[in-house]
């Protein structure tokens, strides 16, 4: 009787779907994501599920290696050319997290425009009368502009749940007529200095890395909120934090960081006007068991020699 193939995961999937890929793997779960743990354990991995950092050299230690999925959309985390070059395939799983980024993005923004965390902790402190008057400094969104950078799956529902909320949408793109219909088509610079709310949430690239920086920030409108879903590195952290500083941005929210996991030291804990969140904008019980379900449908596809079409590096195959 063959043995099962051996699956290691950087970090755990849903609980309720490891059992079932259990079912028909044996399933190895690292005990930590330090570069040399995973090496250590991929030389006897068949297929690996990634939801952590992996090392730019990882495959020079998996030697049996047949398949790298995703569990999720970004693929920053993985050495794509390197395991290419091997002739390993690696899938991730397009639209599974897109409503839970999109939801993530929208409570972000009445966050900040409507305050309803502070008032509900003025109420409870200093009662009725102080919290009452707090609703006076609240903005709607319907009327303003939402400006996204990066208008692909998250991008797209994003405008057609900002157009529903009576926005105007305007995106920056590399493929303007891939927008969708209420979507305008707009330069970098007009983007920043129309919108009352700007949206990141494009991939990082060479041409993304440091987008916005503070020359781009001083031309955004006073007011304005600036809501980061992409990468880190696509902001410069230093110069949102000055102009949250300096009354020169109205708020900022970041689920994603230049380092992770944030330690409590960095120079983001001390601005006013923050929403500081640990890479969750895509993480819901919901997207949870959607993403585990791709992950292993792909895996075990892959693993009995089919060729998924979420595959991002078909030439393997060839």
């Amino acid at each position: 009787m063959n043995a099962k193939p051996r699956v290691l995961l950087t970090n755990p999937i849903h609980p309720e779907l490891q059992p079932v890929l259990a079912q028909h793997c044996e399933v190895v779960l690292a005990p930590d994501t330090a570069p040399a743990t995973i090496a250590r354990l991929i030389a006897d991995a068949d297929a690996l599920m990634v939801r952590a950092q992996l090392a730019p050299d990882v495959f020079d230690h998996a030697s049996r290696l047949r398949a790298v999925v995703r569990h999720g959309v970004g693929l920053d985390m993985i050495p794509v050319e390197a395991a290419t070059a091997r002739g390993i395939p690696v899938a991730n799983l397009p639209g599974s997290n897109t409503q839970a980024v999109v939801e993530y993005c929208i409570a972000a923004m009445l966050h900040l425009r409507r305050g309803l965390a502070t008032m509900d902790a003025r109420l409870r402190k200093d009662g009725w009368a102080a919290s009452r008057p707090l609703a006076d400094r609240g903005t709607e969104l319907g009327g303003g502009t939402c400006g996204i950078v990066g208008v692909g799956a998250v991008g797209s529902r994003l405008a057609e749940v900002a157009r529903g909320l009576g926005m105007r949408v305007v995106g920056l793109t590399r493929r303007p007529g891939s927008l969708p219909p209420h979507v305008q088509a707009v330069d970098k610079q007009a983007l920043f200095a129309q919108s009352d709310v700007v949206v990141l949430c494009c991939p990082l690239n060479e041409q993304t890395r440091g987008l916005v920086d503070a020359a781009t920030i001083a031309a955004m409108k006073r007011d304005a909120i600036l809501i980061n879903v992409a990468r880190g590195p696509v902001i410069d952290t230093a110069a949102v934090v000055d102009a949250l500083r300096a009354g020169r941005l109205g708020g900022a929210a970041m689920d994603v960081h230049d380092k992770q996991p944030l330690t409590g030291q960095e120079p983001v804990f001390g601005a006013p006007n923050l929403l500081l969140t640990p890479h969750v904008a895509g993480i819901t019980g919901t997207s949870m068991r959607a993403m585990s379900e791709g992950a292993i449908a792909t895996v075990l596809a892959l693993l009995h020699g089919e060729r998924p079409p979420n595959v991002v590096n078909p030439e393997v195959f060839r």
